[in-house]
């Protein structure tokens, strides 16, 4: 088993200090809808109804690849020419359409009224919409709302905003409470499973996830609530958390070996698990992740990556790469830089790695030209252009459909890593 790499080495602060280069022109990214996709297989009783236009219902469709005889848990009530010009209530309409999906659909007990950037433009109030609708339906069906609007958003924000919306009506947890840890983003029910039985060897018992499986098991917060983000795209859902007097665990993100041992490791010393204990839980996992890792790195190590700002995901993904599989850091673009989020994060980066926030991409496609790396981290977007132009392209929304937490899950991760380097080595042969 390998030891795990200490946070800062010695005389290095890493990238806590860097001032990262702020562009803010035309973006490549997906909008808040997106989000839908993965949040409606999590939340196994509630529905996503978009507010929206065709081509809203177009790209949710088409991105989901749901086939169309599946009975998926989404939906578009489309904005047509009617409600555009005002001929018809978009009120009513929406009632309508609610109560039909609701009488079709009685297994629904949450129901998510999704904003769009048509809504926004004729300024449909969805936030009342839902209060009406849930008062309506209450008890048997809970009505929320949240934007997905892509206007200056990325799209792991969807989510976010959608967390947001739940944690007004998490229920208070009682003052004498135990201490209970709370895992906060979506994952995948497998990783949730493993993460579970790490943090029980420890002797950690009280464990919940935000979003949880079902919407009717409600998380409840308070002072005794410890949270541990797993998505480093979860900044208004953790501060409104924080509000209801739950406290954040400072932590890296649970990618890779060193990621996830720090991230558990966070959960342990605020429970107070032993360094033996700890190690005990960890151990087996961890040489196993070891091992797959091995593997990776004889395709990765010394390879240059270049990464465009898309899912947040970015800063967790560079220090893992260049800490676990030895590649080196171009530049690493993040839509945003929540610093107290990635506080450990940036004290992992090698010293002098170039960060950009935001993004003006006719800029950063002439960097990325200039530097010709040996792997591009980009938006389905610009994938097939630098393609066109002779470089090795990794798409960045399929880093979040995908399962990449957790030590089992380590060597998948660096696998969506060397697969298009092999892929342009066979093409070439």
């Amino acid at each position: 088993m390998s030891p795990v790499i200490p946070i800062q080495s010695a005389g290095s602060k890493g990238c806590t200090d860097v001032i990262p280069l702020v562009e803010r022109g035309q973006r490549e990214v997906f909008c808040g809808l997106t989000g839908i996709i993965w949040l409606h297989r999590k939340i196994q009783d509630a529905f996503f109804l978009v507010v929206g236009s065709r081509t809203c219902a177009h790209l949710i469709q088409s991105a989901a690849g749901v086939m169309i005889f599946a009975e998926p848990r989404f939906g578009t009530a489309i904005i047509d020419e009617r409600d555009l010009a005002g001929l018809a209530d978009a009120n009513t309409e929406l009632d309508r359409v609610v109560n039909q999906l609701l009488a079709r659909r009685p297994e629904i007990k949450l129901l998510f009224l999704v904003g769009s950037c048509p809504s926004e433009v004729i300024k449909l109030d969805l936030s009342r919409a839902a209060s009406r609708l849930s008062a309506q339906h209450s008890p048997a069906v809970r009505v929320l709302n949240y934007s997905g609007s892509g206007i200056e958003t990325t799209f792991t924000q969807g989510e976010d905003a959608c967390l947001a919306s739940m944690v007004p009506e998490m229920p208070s947890s009682p003052a004498h409470a135990e201490q209970e840890l709370v895992i906060v983003g979506t994952l995948a029910d497998v990783v949730e499973d493993q993460f579970v039985r790490i943090l029980n060897h420890m002797g950690i018992e009280r464990v919940r996830f935000f979003p949880p499986r079902r919407a009717q098991d409600q998380v409840p917060i308070g002072a005794h609530t410890r949270l541990l983000l797993a998505q480093p795209f979860l900044g208004d859902t953790a501060r409104l958390l924080q509000a209801r007097g739950a406290r954040l665990l400072v932590a890296p993100f649970p990618l890779g070996i060193e990621g996830t041992t720090h991230w558990l490791q966070s959960a342990a010393t605020a429970f107070g698990v032993t360094p033996e204990r700890f190690q005990a839980a960890v151990a087996a996992p961890m040489a196993r992740a070891a091992a797959s890792l091995a593997r990776a790195k004889l395709h990765l190590d010394g390879k240059r990556i270049f990464f465009f700002p898309d899912s947040q995901l970015e800063i967790p993904l560079a220090r893992f790469l260049s800490r676990e599989l030895g590649m080196k850091l171009l530049e690493v673009g993040t839509p945003y830089l929540h610093r107290q989020h990635m506080a450990m994060e940036l004290a992992m980066l090698p010293e002098g790695t170039f960060l950009s926030e935001g993004q003006d991409v006719e800029k950063q496609l002439d960097r990325c030209r200039a530097l010709h790396p040996d792997l591009v981290v980009c938006g389905l977007g610009l994938a097939n252009p630098l393609e066109a132009q002779g470089m090795t392209t990794k798409w960045a929304i399929e880093l979040v459909f995908t399962p990449i937490q957790g030590y089992d899950q380590a060597g998948d991760l660096a696998e969506l890593f060397t697969r298009p380097l092999t892929r342009r080595m066979r093409l070439a042969a």
